[in-house]
This record gives C-alpha cells, structure tokens and sequence, in this order.
C-alpha cells in the first residue's frame, strides 16, 4: 500500500480536493518518514512539526467546509533555509545567523503558503549556498539518499534529498551555478530553473542580475510545474519580475499547471556531452551517450552541436563574484572566525579581479548570450549531462580533478549548469536511471529564451516516455536501508569542515 508521504503532489491535492485523503494523514505520514529516514540523511535542517499539524488541521476544516482549495492546499511543502520563513529559524548555513528567527515570509514564502502549502520546515544547505556540497557547521552534513556517505551537491541539497526520500512532496529551491539542477542529478529528483524574474526574489542584492533565481523542486515534471504556478508572481521589489517574453507571462498558473501536452515528434533535438568546454567524466558522458540514443527517435531530428561558450567560465567566476564581494566582504573581515573555507576562498578570489576584468566578463556575457539566440533559432531543445561527475564522498569539499584533470576553481566542475545560468534561459533536471556506478543520472534540458512552459512540456515528454522503463525511470532509494542506517551525525567530519 502506497504511504500518503510517497503520493505524487498532484494525486496527493487532487484527493484532498475530494475529501479522500485529510491533510492530516499526509502531514503526519511525512513527519514520520522524516523520523525514520532523515537520522541518516540529514535534510531537514530545522523542523517545524507542531505548526504544520495545525496548519494541516486547518486546511482540513476548510475542506470540510467546502472552502474555495488552493492548487497547493494541504501539501506539505519543504523551505529551503536560505529563503526567510516567519517564527521559523533561518540558518543560512553559518553560525552567524544560527539563532535568526525572522518576523516575516520571504515573498516566494508568502506565495507558496497563499496557494495552500504547509511548511514542514527547512531544508539543509551550504553555508550561504557557497558550493555544491551541503554541509556547514550549523547543521552538519547531508548525505545523498542512494549512499550517505557520499555528495547530495547543492545547494538545494536538503530540498533533494527530502523530496526523494518522501518527506515533502515538494520543496523550494535556487540556482545560481546549478544549485536546483545538481542536488537534482545527484539525488534522482526534478529541479528547474525558471527564467529569471518569473520567481521573484527580493532578497537578491544586486536585482539587475540574472544569475541567481528561485525555482520548484518535486519528484516529476507534473508535480515542479504545479509548485511553479504557485511560486511564480509579479514583486515590484525585484526588478526583474516583469514579463520577458510573450510565452512567459507572469501570475497565470495556466502557463505552467496542468504540464502541456506535447508532440515531441516535430521538433529539432540537439545534445552535447560537454558544451564542447566543460572536463565531464566517463561514466557521466557513457551514461549521457546511452540517454541520448533512447531519447533521439522521439524527435525529428538529434544532433551533436552547442553553442559557444567560449570565455564563459571566465565570464561566470567574474561576474558571480560581484555579488561575493557585496554580500560577504564584510562577514569574512569582521567574523573571519564564523566563516568556513568556502566564502573565505571566494572573497579572495573576488578581491582579485578589476573593474577591467569585471567589464571584460560582461561583454563575454552578453556575447555567449547571443550565440545562444543564433543556436536555438536552428534548433529548439538543447540536452546535456546534469552535472559533471558521478557523485563523491562528501567530505570531500570539492572534486579538484575530473579523470585526472585539474579543475579552475572549487565550482568547475558545475560548469555545465552555469554556462546556462549566465544567459538566464530556462533549464530542467530531469532523474533518468543510474550510472555504471549505481548513482543517479540527471539529464538537463534546456529551452529557449522565455521558453519556460515550453522545456517544462519537453520534459513532462520524455520523462512519460520512460516511466515505464526500469533503467531510465527515475530511481527510488533504498528506504529500509536508509531506516537501518547508522546516524549520519556519527560520520567523521559531519559538522564542519575538518
């Protein structure tokens, strides 16, 4: 018999909506699968059982009442603890903010909850969201749900590893290198990463940039596109949630809940193992290679082309290290000693670049940009591997060589995510079996410009041409093993980064 905890979003609201199944049951199902599993894992950085109860046995009486049901209502609903939740500790992973309580809702917060979403608490993170390893020493480590010893990425790490082991059936996530789309491929689950502004987020210093944006986390391309609806608004605090295109129009659920249904038949495939730039590893591109040929004959067409990166890992260390320096300068001179390895080694790099520099990175910005434009005027989808390697033991802060190659920086080897995020078009990873070596595969799609609904419709595709396939379905981890798992909290250099 299925747990409620393990109930796709939608089937969960949908028997909600006709009184066969109380959001109580749920909730409860998802605080005790996070009683079973999470001593091994670690997702949930702080939970909130006491106010999801009763917000669950509110959301009931309004059921019983025939209230007028929001598309999230009675849904458990994980918060990644970047982002501000109102009574609710908000960590960002460092010991500076361990004891931050915040007295209001992030607006993403506010949406998610307005749609009927519960928060069930927060989910673990890097500290800051430096880096695609979560671990910090507030919380301590997550580890990925197919083997706790190893790397969950980030940072949406804990959103990841919640969302495939059954504690939430959905959770907030954001990328600025890859941080929905490599917790995504590491952990068998979908992250997409929406145009920026679609979700707005004031919390972004510098609100010109596309770089950083908040996105939906789920278990499949259905239930993201339902949490996207709900997330997605207009905010005159982020200059950038305004309408970019005319198939992105902004706070019309409709664009992105039900899924579009789509006739892969017609369009033009396009994939590329390495972007022609990034170091990937052989068992990523012999998966990626393996992908490939199953997904080919559902398209017109399928060549091997990308477009020119060429400057771009140059262009996405300059540029991401603008916002360091503004949002963690003074952290890392003032309270050196509350700063971990990670922030301290981006600061530095930060202070070394120049105005030229910084004005070189744009123009290579911009001039990726539009070769993007020039590339999906030929073709209309470009797939690639989510993420680089297969993942690592998480002590391990970072690969520093990828088959024997050295990587640029400590985020290198999420070069095939962030040469996306520097021109700001849409990108899903979507869970498509497991590697040689038993890990998950994430394959990332990505669209054209403001070509949200588009790539979501894309993916809901290919993942329904596949769910009927046992190697290239989305993998489930072994939970009864994770139950039987000795406590994570035991592992050596589980809290910080000793």
């Amino acid at each position: 018999m299925t747990e409620p905890c393990d109930l796709t979003a939608l089937e969960a609201r949908r028997l909600i909506g006709r009184k066969a199944l109380s959001p109580v049951e749920l909730m409860e199902s998802c605080l005790r699968r996070i009683g079973e599993v999470d001593h091994a894992v670690n997702a949930i950085a702080t939970l909130d059982a006491d106010r999801a109860r009763a917000g669950a046995k509110a959301a009931e009486a309004a059921v019983m009442r025939g209230d007028d049901l929001g598309l999230l209502h009675g849904l458990p609903v994980g918060i990644k603890d970047l982002d501000d939740t109102a009574g609710l500790r908000t960590t960002r992973g460092s010991p500076i903010f361990k004891d931050h309580v915040p007295d209001k809702d992030a607006s993403m917060v506010t949406n998610i909850k307005k749609a009927g979403g519960i928060v069930i608490g927060k989910t673990n993170v890097p500290e800051f969201g430096l880096g695609a390893n979560t671990r910090n020493r507030v919380h301590g480590a997550t580890g990925n749900p197919f083997d706790p010893t190893k790397n969950a990425a980030g940072s949406s790490g804990g959103s990841a590893v919640a969302l495939a082991t059954g504690m939430a059936p959905l959770c907030s996530g954001s990328d600025t290198g890859g941080s929905l789309r490599n917790p995504a491929a590491f952990c068998g689950i979908v992250g997409y990463r929406p145009s920026p502004g679609l979700v707005p987020a004031e919390r972004r210093e510098h609100g010109w940039t596309p770089i950083s944006v908040l996105g939906p986390m789920a278990r499949n391309v259905p239930d993201c596109s339902l949490l996207m609806a709900a997330m997605a608004s207009d905010d005159a605090m982020d200059p950038l949630a305004y309408t970019l295109h005319s198939r992105t129009v902004r706070g019309e659920p409709a664009l992105f809940h039900p899924v579009r249904k789509l006739d892969t038949a017609g369009l033009k495939l396009a994939f590329s193992a390495d972007f022609g730039s990034a170091l990937v590893e052989k068992v990523v591109r012999e998966a990626f290679e393996a992908r490939v040929a199953a997904i080919a004959p559902l398209f017109a067409r399928a060549v091997d082309a990308h477009p020119d990166v060429t400057g771009g890992d140059e262009a996405f260390e300059v540029t991401r290290s603008a916002g360091v320096i503004t949002s963690h300068l003074q952290k890392v001179r003032e309270r050196p000693q509350d700063c971990g390895p990670n922030i301290i080694a981006n600061v530095e790099e930060a202070l070394r670049y120049s105005l030229v520099d910084y004005a070189r990175a744009a123009q290579s910005q911009t001039r990726i940009y539009r070769d993007f434009q020039r590339f999906f005027a030929e073709h209309d989808v470009l797939i690639t591997p989510g993420i680089t390697i297969s993942p690592r033991n998480w002590r391990e802060l970072y690969p520093s060589e990828i088959d024997g190659t050295p990587v640029r920086t400590y985020f290198h080897w999420l070069a095939l995510a962030y040469y996306v995020s520097l021109v700001g078009h849409p990108a899903v990873c979507l869970p498509m079996g497991v590697d040689a070596k038993g890990m998950p595969f994430g394959l990332q799609i990505v669209g054209p410009r403001g070509g949200d609904a588009f790539v979501l419709a894309v993916a809901a595709a290919i993942e329904e041409a596949f769910a009927g396939d046992a190697a290239l379905a989305r993998p489930v981890p072994d939970l009864a093993r994770l139950r039987a798992a000795p406590p994570i909290s035991g592992m050596e250099g589980f809290l910080g980064f000793d």
